[in-house]
């Protein structure tokens, strides 16, 4: 009975140790199904991951297929990145440089520059007296038949280029413009330059050299119609672009006031005498000139400001073996006192102003046998603009040049007057469509006022 009891145990203990190594390997196998499920749902999203980076490198390319129906996975959240993500990351940065070589000029020096400027077309209308030309500068003394036309020779192409840094922290900058005014108003127009010029820019001091406006009067109307030369060009704008070199430099009061000093020198291009004179003429076409402007300022807010400022030019013209003055004293100003109305202008005084850039008026300096004198001259311009409704705006401006009556003989001119509005109207940010009304007013000495009208339609697209 005894080893009836222990063989009875002993098959029991048995069945239960095979029980439980039964349900071990249950456990075992239950584990592995699970690992290769893992595995699976693994393997599936590398295939997705690697169909996403495909995908991206074939619309890179310029193809772009349907997406595959299976890309529905995330991928694994782990905190070391895998070959298909670090793929992915890769294909999406070579897709951003080949977004910004499309839209980079690149230099030969490896410094950024951008194309800037406007495709400008004009149709105009100018009335009696106002000559051959596009955009009259003066209403001509005998009327002739009027004059339509339409051109894009005041297209405007230019540059702006930054440079690396140099010594003191500053930088270097620049720009260059250009257009396609010259050669008549016939269909032969040819590539001009404008303006240029290189900054070496610091925080308070500025070093430039170039060609731009005179120093001493940097401030123009705004026009669409007037391009290829100056706003107001002989009613009260000294405009002429110059080679120069100058240095400006700001004195901060406070932080929203103070004094931006600039100084330089200019070199001029020189008219030959006007009509009166009645004698050959030889004289130097180019002179040096310094010029100078100071300007205060005041930021009343972020949206509003005052600055005033005053300035001068002096060189000599040498013209018949006489030394010929000329001496011009400026002011100029900026005054917003709302948010969308702007004043500005600019006035000045001097004489033999020609070679400045009055335009058809050349009535800088006459000589004779015996001497040669200047021609005294005073005027100046203002312009009111206007922000009516967004994307609207109106500029009313005016402006008046007198030449000194006593020095002229008849048939000279002793007041030129311009006065205009124009309407700037964006039908898109970057397209302008602007109609501008104006008409001269031209004071002859001894032949009383001629009038001449000029209309302009013009449609700008800005790059």
């Amino acid at each position: 009975m005894a080893r009836l009891n222990s063989l009875v145990c002993l098959i029991l203990a048995t069945c239960v140790h095979a029980g439980a190594q039964s349900a071990e390997i249950g456990q075992i196998l239950e584990r592995l199904g699970r690992v290769e499920k893992q595995n699976a749902q693994l393997a599936q999203q590398n295939r997705e991951l690697a169909a996403q980076v495909q995908q991206l490198r074939t619309e890179i390319a310029g193809t772009r297929p349907a997406a595959p129906t299976n890309m529905t996975a995330a991928p694994p959240d782990t905190a070391t990145p895998t070959k298909a993500s670090i793929e992915e990351r890769q294909a999406i940065q070579d897709s951003r440089i080949e977004e910004q070589a499309q839209t980079k000029v690149e230099a030969s020096q490896k410094f950024p520059i951008k194309i800037t400027g406007m495709a400008l077309f004009n149709a105009y209308y100018n009335s009696h007296n106002g000559g051959a030309a596009e955009y009259p500068t003066v209403a001509s003394l005998t009327p002739g038949p009027n004059n339509v036309g339409a051109t894009l020779r005041q297209t405007v192409i230019g540059l702006e280029y930054h440079g690396p840094q140099i010594l003191w922290g500053g930088t270097v900058n620049g720009s260059l413009a250009m257009d396609f005014f010259t050669g008549g108003v016939s269909f032969n127009s040819t590539f001009r330059l404008r303006t240029g010029w290189i900054n070496l820019d610091w925080k308070t001091t500025k070093i430039t050299v170039g060609i731009d406006k005179p120093i001493f009067n940097p401030r123009e109307p705004v026009s669409l119609a007037q391009v290829g030369v100056s706003p107001l060009t002989g009613a009260g704008n000294l405009w002429l672009w110059l080679p120069q070199a100058r240095v400006e430099h700001d004195f901060a009061f406070t932080k929203r006031t103070g004094l931006r000093a600039r100084v330089g020198i200019v070199q001029t291009h020189e008219a030959s005498p006007y009509s009166g004179s009645n004698v050959p003429v030889r004289m130097e076409s180019a002179r040096p000139g310094a010029e100078g402007r100071f300007e205060f300022y005041h930021n009343i807010d972020d949206d509003r400001r005052l600055e005033l400022a005053g300035g001068f030019h002096t060189s000599q013209t040498h013209a018949g073996g006489f030394s010929i003055p000329s001496r011009v004293y400026s002011g100029d100003w900026f005054y917003n006192p709302f948010r969308r109305l702007e004043w500005s202008g600019e006035f000045f005084s001097g004489e033999n102003v020609a070679s400045l850039g009055t335009g058809a008026v050349n009535q800088g300096y006459a000589v004779s046998t015996r001497s040669g004198y200047a021609v005294t001259s005073r005027g100046g311009w203002t312009q009111f603009t206007i922000h009516t409704i967004p994307r609207v705006d109106f500029h009313l401006f005016s402006g008046v040049q007198y030449y000194e009556s006593g020095a002229l003989d008849a048939q000279d001119v002793s007041r030129n007057m311009l006065y205009g509005v124009n309407l700037f109207y964006h039908i898109a940010p970057n397209v302008i469509v602007g109609p501008e009304i104006s008409q001269f007013r031209t004071l002859y000495i001894g032949n009383g006022m001629r009038l001449t009208n000029h209309y302009d339609f013009a449609l700008g697209y800005l790059f």
